[in-house]
């Protein structure tokens, strides 16, 4: 073997051992802990009682029909607003009726008695009132705080666990005009009701 290569051979020997005794000089104590931590969603639950509100045939123009349900928050998470959405489908019985009957329907709401610890300030005080073709475009939060009574107001929304009480008049407008064209109508109603979250916080 050369000169050369016994040089080169010692001086790869030599770097493997420094890098063997080099490496030995790192080492350290420690200690490992481990944390369990768990992240739980609520639940946002809302009942209605009754599931039907209102079911009336052989109505006529002037009458009114009172209804009540309750709205109920049976989830674990408060909720800050419940928004109504209406939707309807008229069956009209004359062909040439050109007349929406949900333009003769009237909805009167009442207070939130709820929403007052005092009670309803009135039976038949109407906190809002409008047609269920208007009420169409509309998307009126049930569980708001509009007494206006500072001193005896509950807050808007619904806790968790907690309970409203709504009443509602539907009336079958008496215009004072011809409405034959109504009779044998009849109009589905649905109303859809979504709640919503109350804002995040730090927990």
């Amino acid at each position: 073997m050369s000169l050369k290569k016994k040089l080169g051979l010692g001086l790869a020997s030599a770097a493997l051992g420094l890098a063997l005794v080099g490496g030995g000089t790192y080492a350290y104590f420690s200690d490992t802990e481990v944390t369990n931590n768990t992240f739980s969603a609520g639940t946002l639950d809302l009942a209605v009682n009754p599931t039907t509100i209102i079911d009336v045939d052989n109505i006529k123009p002037g009458d009114w029909m009172n209804r009540s349900f309750e709205l109920e928050n049976i989830g674990s998470l408060d909720i800050s607003t419940i928004e109504l959405s209406t939707d309807y489908t008229v069956s009209d019985a004359q062909e040439d009726n050109n007349e929406d009957f949900g333009d003769h329907i009237r909805v009167n709401f009442f207070w939130n008695e709820d929403k007052a610890l005092a009670g309803p300030l009135s039976p038949d005080q109407v906190a809002f009132q409008t047609t269920l073709s208007d009420l169409q475009s509309m998307s009126p939060d049930t569980v708001a705080n509009n007494i206006f009574l500072p001193w005896f107001e509950e807050e808007a929304g619904l806790v968790s666990g907690n309970s409203d009480t709504l009443y509602v008049q539907f009336e079958f407008v008496d215009n004072g005009e011809d409405q034959n064209e109504f009779q044998g109508d009849s109009l589905e109603l649905e109303w859809t009701f979504e709640a919503m979250q109350t804002e995040g916080e730090s927990r």
